[in-house]
């Protein structure tokens, strides 16, 4: 247990700042021909290759809940589990919809309510579309949990292939009822047990199929991209596509990679980032917030991206900590 907890660790930290990545250059990605190719191109790169963090999320929750082997319990899931998310994204969903109004020109009081009267079907600040597609996954996993303690490895192996078929044939448009976004956010849950439970495929064949499908993607973008002559990616950044699925399972097995070769203290360190990494995803556009609103990008990306990823990320583990210190407000950064 002790191997899977930190091996979970350095994955949460992970995908905790390649989210943030992801968010720090969202400004570039319109701004072909306004700034250098090269520029451009950097930014765009740093956004193919961090993908796989929402994916990685998803994993995580699958490797650790399709693995719980104690009699389930429907109170205790719904408490535990469900409520524990779902609580703080409704109270974070609320308090992003009053920031929605604010920008450098002033406070646009309709615009805030507007966006929270659309809170049932639309996410309130770009970050919480996550949990739209991530907790009907909770109704998800008592379904996969029992199919994968009665049925054999060679069952449970083929319907996560089955399922990275339906992923394939997303990526490339033939679409169907298997299109739904529950079916192919769902197949993440067990991709991340298959993987953790019994390293399938070897780690040979993730790396070079996940390695390939990031450089695949990356070009894909940004070939589509100039030739268009504006941003777009087709399904290439989708999380629901097969290239995606292959990064992301790559991904989680560097996790592994990682953790067997780190010391007692980078463990102990990413434990504690570790316990906050949600915080850190609720918290960090609000430190993005000005860099965004004054267009605080003074240098290339290849300087800007790292720099804000580090800042907000830091002050959002700081806020974060800050909240978990006290009993009252623990459970907004659970």
């Amino acid at each position: 247990m002790r191997e899977k907890i930190q091996f979970f660790d350095v994955l949460r930290c992970m995908a905790a700042v390649a989210v943030v990545v992801i968010h720090v250059l969202g400004p570039y990605r319109e701004q072909l021909g306004q700034i250098s190719d090269g520029s451009w191109i950097v930014a765009i790169s740093f956004n193919s290759f961090s993908r796989w963090a929402v994916p990685v999320f998803i994993m995580i929750s699958g490797a650790l809940m399709l693995s719980d082997r104690r009699p389930f319990e429907l109170g205790y899931y719904v408490r535990r589990r469900l409520g524990k998310v779902l609580v703080p994204f409704l109270v974070w969903s609320c308090f992003y919809a009053g920031l929605s109004g604010l920008s450098a020109g002033g406070y646009d009081q309709t615009l805030a309510l507007d966006t929270l009267l659309a809170l049932p079907i639309h996410e309130t600040y770009y970050h919480l579309g996550f949990f739209y597609y991530f907790i009907p996954l909770y109704f998800v996993v008592p379904f996969l949990r029992y199919f994968v303690q009665h049925y054999d490895r060679k069952a449970v192996i083929a319907l996560t292939g089955l399922w990275l078929g339906l992923t394939a044939l997303f990526l490339f448009r033939i679409d169907g009822p298997w299109s739904h976004e529950l079916v192919l956010y769902s197949g993440y849950l067990l991709l991340g047990y298959v993987v953790f439970q019994w390293q399938w495929p070897s780690w040979g064949w993730l790396l070079l199929l996940g390695g390939g499908c990031l450089l695949l993607t990356d070009y894909m973008v940004l070939s589509n991209s100039f030739a268009a002559g504006e941003y777009t990616v087709g399904r290439w950044l989708s999380y629901k596509t097969l290239n995606t699925a292959l990064i992301a399972a790559m991904i989680f097995a560097l996790g592994r990679y990682l953790a067997d070769r780190m010391n007692e203290e980078w463990l102990g360190r990413l434990a504690f980032m570790s316990r906050y990494s949600l915080g850190i995803y609720l918290l960090h556009p609000l430190f993005l917030w000005p860099v965004r609103a004054f267009d605080w990008y003074f240098l290339p990306p290849l300087f800007m991206i790292p720099l804000w990823t580090v800042v907000a990320t830091g002050l959002a583990l700081w806020a974060s900590w800050l909240l978990g210190k006290s009993s009252k407000t623990a459970w907004l950064v659970p």
